[in-house]
Order: C-alpha cells, then sequence, then structure tokens
C-alpha cells in the first residue's frame, strides 16, 4: 500500500487550504472566478435522486472511468421505500459517497429505517460506501462476500491511488449477511434474488416483486462499455441470457440509465460478442497485445462512454487467456 494511501485512511482531518487550492489546480486546470463555484464544490458529492417506479429511487452515475474530476461518482445505485423502511442496492465508490447516500436517503424519506443493505458485486466501485451502512443488514451471496474479502483492500488501496483525498477515511467492509434463498421478505415487501455470474465469479441480482423493477448490477451496462478485469464472456452471456427471461418491468443497469425494453441486454451482449471475436481474431493473426489494443472500435459502439479506456484495458484483462485457449502448449518428448 503506498504512504498517501494510508495517511489519507488514516487522517481524518480537513487538509490545508493550499492542499486544497494545488488539487484544485490540477483537477479543474483552472484557477479563474468563474470555476470558483466548481472548485468549492468539488470534494462533495452532489448527489440526486430519480424516481423510476412507484417509490423506488435511482442516483445514477456518469459513464465515465474513475478519475479526479468525478470523484468515483460512476455508478448506479439504489433505495426502495418499502412499508416499514427502507431497502438499498449497493453503497457506491467511497466512505464519502456512502454518507452522500445516507444523506439523500434521509432527505427523500426523513424517518425511514434503513432495514436491508444489497451488494450486487465486489468491484470497488459498489460496496466500498458499506462503512456508512449498519455492517448487520448489508447482504450479499457468499461467493460476493468472499471475494470482498480476499480483493477489498487491493481495490481500495487502487481507488486511494485514483482519487486521492476522495477516497479519505474509506476501509472495505463485507457484507455480513450471506444470502442462498431465492426469496427474502424485507419490511413487507417480497425481493426475488438471482445468482449470477460472468461480469465476476458471482453477480447478484434483486427484483422487486411489487414494482418488478429489476437491479442488475454490472451484468448490464447502457451507453457505457462494459468493464471486463473478472469477466468470463460464456458465462456472462448466459447470465444476461436469464436476465432477458426475468418478468420485469423496468431494469436499471449498473451503469447508464434505467431501462424499460432491455436495450442494455442486447448492447451489453453485442460489445462482448465483438469484443470477444475481435480478439480471437487478432490472437489467430499472431497479433502482440500491443497490436490489438489499436484496433479501431466498431463504429457500432463508437459512443459508448469510455469505449476505447475499457476496450484498452479488455485486451490486457482478456488476450492472455485467448492465446493460452488458440496456443497451447505442446509438450515435445524426446
Amino acid at each position: 500500500m503506498s504512504q498517501l494511501s494510508v495517511s489519507l485512511r488514516k487522517s481524518a482531518a480537513p487538509f490545508s487550504q493550499s492542499r486544497r487550492r494545488a488539487l484544485q489546480w490540477m483537477v479543474a486546470g483552472c484557477g479563474c472566478a468563474a470555476c470558483g463555484s466548481i472548485n468549492a464544490r468539488l470534494l462533495d458529492f452532489d448527489l440526486s435522486a430519480v424516481e423510476i417506479a412507484s417509490k423506488t429511487w435511482a442516483v445514477l452515475g456518469r459513464t465515465d472511468y474513475f478519475d479526479m474530476s468525478n470523484g468515483g461518482n460512476i455508478v448506479n445505485v439504489a433505495f426502495i421505500e418499502v412499508p416499514d423502511g427502507v431497502v438499498v442496492i449497493d453503497t457506491g465508490p467511497s466512505k464519502r459517497y456512502g454518507d452522500a447516500l445516507l444523506a439523500l436517503i434521509e432527505k427523500t424519506l426523513p424517518g425511514k429505517r434503513i432495514l436491508r443493505v444489497y451488494n450486487t458485486h465486489h468491484h470497488p466501485d459498489h460496496f466500498l460506501g458499506n462503512q456508512s451502512f449498519d455492517a448487520n443488514i448489508i447482504a450479499a451471496p457468499a461467493q460476493v462476500i468472499e471475494n470482498i474479502s480476499i480483493e477489498g483492500d487491493g481495490f481500495t488501496d487502487n481507488m486511494y491511488r485514483l482519487l486521492g483525498d476522495w477516497m479519505r477515511g474509506t476501509l472495505p467492509v463485507a457484507p455480513t449477511v450471506a444470502l442462498d434463498a431465492e426469496q427474502e421478505s424485507i419490511g413487507g415487501r417480497s425481493f426475488s434474488l438471482f445468482y449470477l455470474s460472468g461480469h465476476t465469479s458471482s453477480d447478484f441480482v434483486v427484483r422487486d416483486d411489487e414494482t418488478g423493477v429489476v437491479f442488475a448490477g454490472d451484468l448490464a451496462f447502457l451507453y457505457r462499455a462494459p468493464t471486463t478485469p473478472h469477466a468470463n464472456i460464456h458465462a456472462w452471456k448466459e447470465s444476461l441470457d436469464k436476465l432477458a427471461g426475468i418478468d420485469k418491468d423496468l431494469l436499471l443497469p449498473g451503469h447508464g440509465p434505467s431501462d424499460a425494453k432491455d436495450e442494455s441486454l442486447a448492447q451489453t451482449r453485442d460489445y462482448l460478442d465483438w469484443l470477444h471475436g475481435t480478439l480471437s481474431d487478432a490472437v489467430s493473426r499472431g497479433l502482440t497485445m500491443n497490436e490489438a489494443m489499436i484496433i479501431p472500435i466498431s463504429s457500432e459502439f463508437e459512443g459508448l462512454g469510455v469505449v476505447r479506456t475499457e476496450y484498452e484495458r479488455s485486451v490486457v484483462h482478456l488476450y492472455p487467456a485467448l492465446e493460452d485457449a488458440l496456443y497451447p502448449v505442446i509438450e515435445v518428448t524426446q
């Protein structure tokens, strides 16, 4: 872990005005009066919620990659008012974000107690806000909990390197409630639970049986290129088929706007097909990873958020396994 990461995690004191000014210049690249109002809010998440179904709110992140200008606010989270309280889906990329989310919930639903928090998978933008909530109500499948326990420290350290003071005080907190049932009743509301994989080794999907809203996590992306650091493309496409077959009125992807027409499922599948086909072809032609990285993006996907960045990352993630599959080691006996 870097010395910077350690100091930022342990220090809760405000950083000096000179450090704040330096950070503002570094991120905004501007010291003019017109930028003053932006810089003043630089380390504050201005979260807002949109009601996507009856008593169901989504907090929509940007279709970007993590950087100092967004503080890691690139993920969709959600909260639902149930008869006896509130259910939360994912908690965001940091303690600072989790605190802002908790404040937004309390403002939107004053006096309502949070009864359950679900984590859809172990990528850092979906669980590093857990610190802001009671650990005893945070739930996920056992494999998600194990993944967070194994990789949480590494993810957190990397997020400190990417986001600096946005991450101040953040520590990884794993869910304490391991789920394996197909349904759970929380606060007078029934939720169907689906245990899938492909984006990671464990992707957890929740459906609100009252409204028909499906919270798909990062199995579904819309208008943003999918991420692949733990991807199994074949399993992912199988999960997309299962998601398509779930009875629903609306789907909230992990990134991108809410989706009433399964557009996110189709777009994600099409991108994965193109990505796998493009990289398999590159391997079959004997291209190096560096050569594969400069392959043009298909015109079909050029408009997706951060598509060039995610494509290049996917080359790193997926190319070695494709090379191993297409060019297996042949043992020569003498």
